[in-house]
């Protein structure tokens, strides 16, 4: 099963590389290309180019490199049909097939995401109309998530029925139960998973309804406060972050994400105006939602309480830091208020407490600081190792010894006797920095040549043979965009590893150059090279050529004679070429 090749190629033609990339990098314009920071690999400044005119990207740090769907694939996770198809169905491409149909695994997720749709499209439609729903609207009234709140989040109602659901869907069994909607009771029949429970719908990054969470209505008697889908084909809990679809394009333009433990912390912090909110789905911060997020900002804040998940979670918080190259802060808020609270009571304090978010291993440590008076010798020596402590779960050596001084400053203990301890206490960090590579030939006048062929084929093809590359990878290169006939797609395809690299730096360089101009430089740069090695010829017809040759050389920058001059010495260059073998 594949897609036809005229609706790949008319489905790329219809999309801006750089529009589908900004969605997951902050770019910024550097000359002909847009830079940002990989999403493929931790960096510190821009290695990752985008142009536009060849559709390539390409980061120069980590070697990763393709086009639009070659990003999809990379960035989601997915396989080819599954980027292409996610792609078209933004674009409104209708996609063709040619077996005529979709592969059974990606047909069977696509008719379970439309079966949550018109779940959260039902139990939606009951919040708002259902007469069983007026004390849900109330109780959400109440807590200011109701009405537009309501609507943009998709609230819903599940009733207190057995199988309303169930009933009112038609769905097919499996369908229904393997998306988690229901279930098959003791009796044998189908049973609605959620009831008597306000619904938050749940997201994937992308949109795609893929789960629920119910809560339970003040006064219930059921224990469980939230009940979460179980994981499914669709859902998977560790690596899906509520409310990402909507939050993420202010996520990118602020650099910064705040996690959050509820739904409603989630809503909260969009009604006070700070829209880069998202929630774990009832698990714990995992590495998976840290690589998520790692796509669209390096700050991460925590809206939860962050000293006690620190207190079996610090190491790894430290290691994510380091290897996704994020910076982890907590936002401190006022005693006995979450942030859906606040966001109704003092919107204010909310923003507040993100502006002013500590570092991870400082929050925890002013937890240990301010946690009791300094009364005696012993408070403080006891209060100086537990604080220590925690400064030296910290892999860094630098910044073990600069909270160090803090905690000697705090308790009256000497500076230097602190800031040793530290030093000694904790494992030394390290900084990986990505390998430079090294592929193919320099940045030459034959890889100025190859990069002006892919980008204006028309105006510099008609210079170029294959003569004038002396480099073994850049002549490979070459011969597999004039076999392509330009065509970069075809060109990979035929190009070996080596001359791929190669292209794929080309096809993103950022060369502003006159194609003619260029093609002049590469044949005299050749003309210069042969007639050097041509030195100890004797025969009277090779001096001859040899003395027109430099005749022309001579010629090639005048600007009248200058492309009689070019295709003159084109024309020695492979005559010298054959006879050389």
């Amino acid at each position: 099963m594949a897609i036809v090749e005229e609706d790949l190629e008319r489905l790329r033609a219809s999309l801006v590389l750089s529009d589908v990339i900004s969605q997951y990098v902050a770019l910024r314009r550097v000359g002909r290309n847009q830079v940002g920071l990989c999403p493929f690999h931790a960096e510190r400044s821009g290695s990752f180019n985008v142009r536009d005119e060849t559709g390539r990207y390409r980061c120069f740090g980590c070697g990763a490199a393709g086009d639009v769907f070659k990003f999809v694939q990379e960035i989601e996770h997915v396989d080819f049909v599954t980027a292409v198809e996610q792609l078209a169905g933004k674009a409104g491409i209708q996609l063709r097939y040619t077996t005529g149909g979709e592969g059974k695994e990606r047909s069977r997720r696509k008719s379970l995401v439309e079966a949550m749709t018109k779940a959260v499209d039902w139990y939606h439609d009951r919040l708002l109309n259902g007469p069983d729903a007026r004390a849900a609207r109330d109780y959400l009234r109440k807590r200011g998530l109701a009405g537009d709140v309501a609507r943009q989040f998709k609230l819903g109602w599940a009733p207190d029925d057995w199988d309303a659901l169930c009933r009112d869907l038609k769905l097919p069994a499996d369908v229904l139960r393997d998306t988690g909607l229901a279930f098959t009771n003791k009796a044998g029949r189908l049973q609605d998973s959620f009831r008597a429970r306000v619904m938050f719908p749940i997201f994937t990054e992308n949109g795609e309804p893929v789960a629920f969470g119910g809560r339970i209505m003040p006064g219930s008697t059921d224990p469980a406060k939230y009940k979460n889908s179980s994981e499914t084909a669709i859902y998977a809990k560790s690596k899906t972050l509520y409310g990402l679809h909507w939050a993420k394009n202010e996520v990118v333009t602020s650099d910064q994400v705040i996690v959050c433990e509820g739904y409603t912390d989630v809503i909260g912090f969009h009604r006070a105006g700070l829209r880069r909110a998202v929630a774990t789905c009832g698990t714990a911060l995992t590495e998976d939602h840290v690589r998520l997020l790692k796509r669209y900002a390096s700050q991460v804040v925590l809206a939860f309480d962050a000293d006690a998940a620190g207190q079996g979670a610090a190491q790894r918080f430290y290691e994510w830091e380091e290897k996704y190259q994020v910076r982890v802060s907590v936002a401190r808020f006022p005693a006995g208020k979450d942030p859906g609270d606040l966001s109704v009571s003092d919107p204010d304090a909310l923003r507040e407490a993100v502006d002013h978010a500590l570092p991870f291993l400082g929050f925890r440590l002013n937890r240990v600081l301010n946690s009791r008076p300094l009364r005696s010798p012993e408070d403080r020596a006891s209060m100086a190792q537990e604080a220590l402590s925690i400064v030296n779960e910290h892999p860094n050596e630098n910044v073990r010894k600069l909270y160090a001084g803090q905690v000697a400053t705090h308790v009256g203990l000497p500076v230097n006797d602190l800031v040793a301890a530290a030093q000694r206490g904790g494992r030394v960090g390290t900084v990986r920095i990505a390998p430079t590579r090294q592929v193919g030939a320099a940045e030459n006048a034959e890889f100025v040549a190859v990069a002006m062929l892919l980008q204006r084929w028309d105006d510099i093809a008609p210079w170029l043979v294959e003569d004038l590359f002396a480099h073994d990878v850049a002549r490979r290169a070459f011969l597999a965009v004039a076999e392509a006939g330009g065509a970069i797609e075809r060109a990979l395809e035929l190009a070996d590893p080596e001359a791929r690299e190669f292209l794929e730096r080309a096809a993103v360089s950022d060369v502003d150059a006159e194609p003619v101009i260029e093609a002049r430089n590469l044949i005299s740069a050749t003309t210069r090279r042969l007639l050097t090695r041509q030195v100890q010829a004797t025969d009277p017809d090779d001096l001859r050529e040899m003395r027109d040759a430099r005749l022309q050389l001579e010629l090639i920058d005048d600007a009248e004679a200058a492309d009689d001059a070019a295709e003159a010495l084109l024309g020695w260059i492979q005559r010298v070429s054959e006879e050389r073998g």
